[in-house]
């Protein structure tokens, strides 16, 4: 969709340019059909109470009605968020996915008494069924279950946690239809006339040449912020205070500890992530002094940060072409992995560009039964939207293999995991474009950008868990997060992460109450261990062959079936030290040197 003087309807679009979610659901009548369907399944549940342990037919079943009324939950909730993505001021939307959250919600009270009562089963029992062949499709599920039975409630206390599961969406759905719908960033003033300043087309704003400009739209984005400030803060607090009392109730020490406990990861590994960054902050800092000099500013500002370096960045790319160069920079990769994405990302897994009231940013949303859906707000004059598609791809085809190799109830990966399949298609993609890049300027802008990239997962992601860490301390600590303590604590960790060659406004901690992820606590810090272990595997398949391969996609297929440390020793990085993550830093620093030497400074 070429740039316009204003963002589109949904309507405005073309059919072509927008997700096909027939996969899902053919129409929104089906969709209501099957909620109906849904929720009548809900009165199958009580009959199997009181019963899990007299027998292993009995006990099948029951997990089968569960399995089965999963899928359809799973199928009704994609269904019900993606369209609302697509316009999140849309009232039929927004009523539809409110309807979805009612009826889990008193599904999930149905299912109270499950969980407690399988923890309850005799341990001979159990295994006594986990080793009957008939339970194959469950046997993760049980194992994974079972290791939860510290942190699991009796049924009348599990109940009211279920009770409570709609009302727990407030402070996100707050703050997305106040960043997303109800905040008007405006118009700004350019060369060509005035442009929509919004949440999606910042990032255009913030890349634009026109140092004036991007002061103006800087200034004006975070006006809107500031008006807000007391709002999102709150917002943030009463988050971070849901995180609190979770973890308080289910008896975990902490919020964090809580958020790592169903993956297995240990809250070393957050650490030494933490720690290892720190002491690499030395060439981050001289990153920015090298940005400051090829810029040639006296002092560089926080909306200096994204531009391009070198001008051939700024080269278009439509997205036709997008795909082109992805999946040719994914061909190591073979042909049944390229031949599906490519297909995908042309026919209907894409909603590609920005329109009104359209969740910003992007995302992959793989189910087991529906297409691995992916929303874009694609700009063809931002290099970083093709790696974004290469990103959002990886994530797509990780969910297309874990849901053809795994049953329902373990076919779902972690975070942690899905991180690495993302970031690993970002390495493969810019070693294509450098190695047949036919200049210095060229291959310098390529190295501009990854460094970019690196600094956006690898340190950026990394300052955000040191903020969430240091926010839930603080609560858990007895200290208020108010606007001024939250914005103290992040102006500190952005002098201490840009290091002195950077010049903050005074608006510039505002940053802190605009991040989406933070509404899903301690999620941040696995784009920074996923951009390191994609690093490792990534120079492994390129500097192998069909071993390698073979090695990689057996983590892809392994889906949830094992804790995400153990699968990525499968795919052959061990997560569990700080090794991935120094070599990360080494690899950033190998960069800024090339990109030094190709500039002359």
């Amino acid at each position: 969709m070429p740039e316009s003087e204003t963002i589109p309807t949904r309507s405005e679009l073309n059919e072509a340019d927008r997700w096909n979610l027939k996969r899902l659901f053919p129409s929104p009548a089906a969709w209501e059909e099957a909620l109906i369907s849904w929720d009548a399944m809900v009165g199958r549940i009580e009959g199997f109470k009181g019963s899990l342990g007299t027998s292993k037919a009995g006990f099948a079943s029951a997990l089968g009605l569960y399995r089965d009324f999963g899928m359809l939950e799973e199928r009704l909730g994609y269904y019900a968020h993606l369209r609302q993505t697509e316009d999140e001021g849309d009232n039929e939307s927004r009523g539809r996915f409110a309807r979805f959250m009612m009826a889990s919600t008193k599904a999930q009270e149905a299912w109270a008494w499950f969980v407690p009562e399988i923890q309850a089963l005799s341990e001979a029992f159990v295994s006594s069924c986990l080793a009957d062949p008939s339970f194959a499709d469950f046997s993760v599920f049980l194992k994974k279950l079972l290791r939860m039975k510290p942190h699991v409630l009796s049924e009348r206390e599990e109940r009211i946690l279920a009770l409570q599961a709609e009302s727990e969406q407030t402070a996100s759905e707050a703050f997305s239809l106040l960043t997303n719908v109800d905040l008007d960033f405006g118009m700004v003033d350019t060369p060509a006339g005035k442009r929509p300043l919004s949440q999606s087309s910042f990032i255009s704003f913030m890349r634009d040449g026109d140092r004036g400009l991007r002061s103006r739209a800087y200034a004006q984005f975070y006006q809107a912020y500031d008006s807000h400030k007391n709002t999102l803060a709150a917002l943030y607090a009463g988050s971070a205070k849901l995180d609190k009392y979770r973890a308080k109730v289910r008896n975990y020490p902490s919020a964090r500890a809580a958020a790592l406990f169903p993956d297995d990861v240990s809250e070393t590994v957050y650490d030494n992530l933490v720690g290892t960054i720190n002491a690499n902050l030395g060439a981050l800092h001289e990153y920015y002094e090298l940005r400051r000099r090829a810029l040639k500013l006296d002092s560089l500002r926080h909306y200096d940060t994204y531009v391009p370096i070198v001008a051939e960045a700024k080269a278009r790319h439509s997205y036709a072409q997008a795909v082109s160069l992805v999946c040719d920079a994914l061909a190591p990769l073979g042909e049944e992995y390229v031949s599906t994405l490519r297909a995908g990302l042309e026919t209907g897994w894409v909603d590609r560009y920005e329109s009104k009231g359209k969740r910003s940013g992007a995302f992959s949303a793989g189910s087991f039964s529906g297409d691995p859906y992916i929303l874009m707000n694609y700009k063809e004059d931002v290099l970083h939207d093709v790696f974004t598609l290469a990103h959002e791809g990886g994530h797509s085809m990780h969910s297309w293999y874990a849901s053809r190799a795994n049953p329902f109830l373990c076919y779902n990966y972690t975070i942690f995991e899905a991180e690495v399949a993302s970031t690993f298609n970002e390495q493969l993609l810019f070693h294509h474009l450098y190695e047949r890049a036919d200049s210095d300027e060229l291959r310098a802008s390529l190295v501009n950008a990854r460094l970019d990239d690196l600094i956006g997962t690898l340190y950026r992601q990394t300052m955000f868990a040191e903020f969430e860490r240091r926010s839930h301390e603080m609560l858990e600590a007895g200290v208020p997060l108010t606007v001024d303590a939250l914005r103290s604590e992040y102006r500190a960790l952005q002098r201490k992460y840009f290091g002195p060659a950077l010049v903050f406004e005074e608006v510039s901690d505002l940053e802190c109450l605009r991040i989406p992820h933070f509404y899903n606590a301690f999620y941040v810090y696995k784009y920074s261990t996923g951009v390191s272990a994609s690093i490792a595997l990534a120079e492994g398949l390129r500097g192998g062959g069909a071993k390698e391969r073979e090695a990689y996609f057996a983590f892809l297929r392994s889906g949830g079936s094992r804790f995400p440390i153990e699968s990525l020793r499968l795919a052959g990085v061990d997560m569990s030290g700080p090794a991935p993550i120094e070599a990360a830093c080494c690899e950033f620093k190998r960069y800024s040197a090339e990109l030094k030497r190709l500039l002359r400074l």
